[in-house]
């Protein structure tokens, strides 16, 4: 039987009760009850909240700016906040007083004042920063950016280094402050995309940098007195620890006919305690195609069957290279191969960008072997290869509607390169090689910028064509769930609606039952010219920037390359023509639409 919780007390704030369930995860509810517990009990008087009948305690004097550590995030989904987070709970335990700012909401005139700034900050696709993170890095790269000589700093960048400016906006932000004449504390972390093990040195690295602070932490002592005494054990699934998920059913979406191959998967998380919310990924730890193997091996000239010590297993190397990263190459990996084969050529596309972006495109590592043939041995060519990092996917469900289940909606990528065919790796893996019964190591990637209003009367505008239309099966499924009371717009595009109108029964069916407000619906090959959703968006124009005005919150989710960048011009033009204010006006309406995170992207 499900727990029962205690109706909230008159006059409490239901909403802010909703949030502090939503937004934090089970250790931070856990800390607040006990920091509310100690309020309620001892009467400690909070900074900032009178109380008539407090009885007063002595507190120390709150840190001046020139006392504090400043941990400073710029986050896309969530995970330099978790970093941020976890470096400024070490300070405190050190007794020390530490603030933490997300980038989007950090007053910039303070920088001149810090003393001692750590910043994590991810990258965005090629080079950029984060939303959250755009106008600060505008700033501190323009000409009101102060000398910051009395600064010292240390940079924590997160990144991916299947992309060639890899944690490029961590590296530029880190030269920048050394140039404005700050003092580097610790040496830049760059993490790829298992960050674990380089934040734990990074944060090792910081504090035993860090200078002492003469003022106490007036948070340290509060949390302290208050904290609970004990936790209760959980159970912890995440990147290192992936719970075994049983496949319940798999369904291709497509028509008979379709050039798209779409599947709707359902996985079991019964027992496993996993929770999540419409806006996170599901992480999967896919293996690769045996076909891929073979090929590597036969264009190396190695041996599959050679025992090898990797990742502390010893196995057949065969049985290794299925783990690592084969489908797509690299910078790092380019680099590596490029040097220890001492090839011109490939040296000289690493000083040229827009060649080195048009190779990578498309090939493999067998792709590599073949165009670039070396004599080197099984062990050298596992050393150039990173672990297979899973891959991300938008949920497609909602846990209310569908409880001990999590739902992904999946495009399997197959293509042609110099007349040889080539796959996604986990798409492809799923769509091929799982079936029902099988089970398949899954964890949360949590985002917290992509997710729904906390206000259930907030109006909602969804843009997902294609397989971007996942997340908001399980916003749509979620409202209804909730009773929520704002409207619910989707925008939906496909090639062709006889056979790419994905979810077509689901989404009539919510048009029925007044759960979905509204849906367009642009298929780009049904007639001469090619229509897509943000044409459809210019046709809704004066209706779309009325909800907008009105607090509405705009989502978008799919490609970043065309399609992302596409809609957001699309919106803009709505804004400048409907608001008959002009471009000025609508590039500063849409910065603070992203600001105040109604204008959400979920992009790849």
């Amino acid at each position: 039987m499900a727990a029962t919780l205690p109706q909230a007390p008159a006059g409490f704030q239901e909403d802010l009760l909703r949030r502090l369930g939503i937004e934090h995860s089970p250790e931070q509810q856990l800390w607040l009850s006990g920091y509310l517990y100690g309020i309620a009990t001892a009467r400690v008087q909070v900074p900032g909240i009178a109380a008539a009948d407090t009885v007063p305690t002595a507190q120390p004097a709150a840190a001046k700016i020139s006392d504090r550590v400043t941990v400073l995030f710029g986050s896309q989904t969530g995970n330099s906040k978790k970093v941020a987070a976890q470096v400024a709970a070490r300070i405190r335990e050190r007794g020390e007083e530490v603030q933490i700012a997300d980038l989007n909401d950090y007053q910039t005139k303070n920088l001149k004042q810090e003393k001692v700034v750590l910043l994590v900050v991810s990258t965005q696709g090629e080079g950029d920063p984060p939303v959250s993170a755009e106008e600060f890095h505008k700033w501190l790269f323009g000409p009101r950016a102060p000398q910051l000589e009395g600064l010292r700093f240390s940079v924590c960048a997160l990144g991916d280094k299947s992309y060639l400016k890899f944690c490029q906006t961590g590296k530029e932000i880190d030269a920048r402050l050394e140039e404005l004449g700050a003092t580097r504390l610790a040496p830049r972390a760059d993490c790829d995309v298992d960050f674990e093990d380089t934040v734990a040195s990074w944060i090792e690295t910081v504090l035993t940098k860090l200078p002492k602070q003469t003022t106490p932490s007036v948070a340290t002592a509060t949390a302290t007195a208050t904290a609970p005494a004990t936790a209760p054990a959980t159970t912890k699934n995440d990147r290192k620890h992936p719970y075994s998920a049983p496949l319940l059913e798999k369904i291709q979406l497509n028509g008979r006919g379709s050039e798209k191959q779409n599947w709707h998967l359902e996985l079991s998380l019964e027992g496993s305690g996993i929770r999540y919310e419409p806006g996170d990924a599901l992480g999967i730890y896919p293996r690769n195609n045996p076909a891929l193997v073979r090929e590597v091996l036969y264009a190396a000239m190695l041996n599959g069957n050679k025992l090898l010590t990797y990742e502390g297993r010893e196995a057949p190397f065969r049985e290794h290279l299925l783990d690592v990263e084969l489908s797509v190459l690299t910078r790092d990996l380019l680099e590596k191969y490029a040097n220890w084969t001492n090839q011109s050529k490939l040296k000289a596309l690493l000083d040229d960008q827009q060649a080195l972006k048009k190779f990578l495109w498309g090939r493999n590592v067998a792709d590599l072997l073949r165009e670039f043939p070396a004599a080197l041995s099984e062990a050298t060519l596992l050393g150039f290869l990173r672990k297979l990092p899973p891959r991300l996917y938008s949920i497609a469900s909602s846990l209310s509607a569908h409880p001990d289940e999590v739902h992904l909606t999946v495009a399997a990528v197959r293509y042609e390169f110099n007349g040889r065919p080539h796959q996604g790796v986990a798409s492809t893996f799923l769509a091929d090689r799982v079936f029902a019964g099988n089970s398949v190591p899954v964890f949360v990637e949590h985002n917290e910028y992509f997710k729904l209003p906390t206000d259930d009367a907030a109006d909602i505008i969804m843009v997902g064509p294609g397989t971007g239309v996942a997340p908001f099966r399980a916003f749509v499924e979620e409202r209804s769930e909730r009773g929520s009371t704002g409207k619910n717009w989707l925008f939906f595009g496909n090639p062709h609606f006889e056979t790419d109108f994905l979810y077509q029964t689901e989404w009539l069916n919510h048009l029925k039952r007044g759960t979905l407000d509204r849906l367009d619906v642009a298929f780009s090959r049904d007639q001469a010219e090619k229509f897509y959703v943000q044409h459809r968006l210019a046709e809704r124009a004066r209706l779309i920037f009325e909800r907008l005005e009105n607090g509405a919150f705009f989502y978008v989710c799919g490609d970043k390359e065309r399609m992302a960048p596409d809609v957001q011009q699309a919106v803009l033009q709505i804004i400048a023509k409907e608001s008959g204010k002009g471009d000025d006006y609508a590039a500063e309406f849409l910065k603070n639409l992203k600001k105040q995170r109604r204008y959400l992207e979920d992009v790849y």
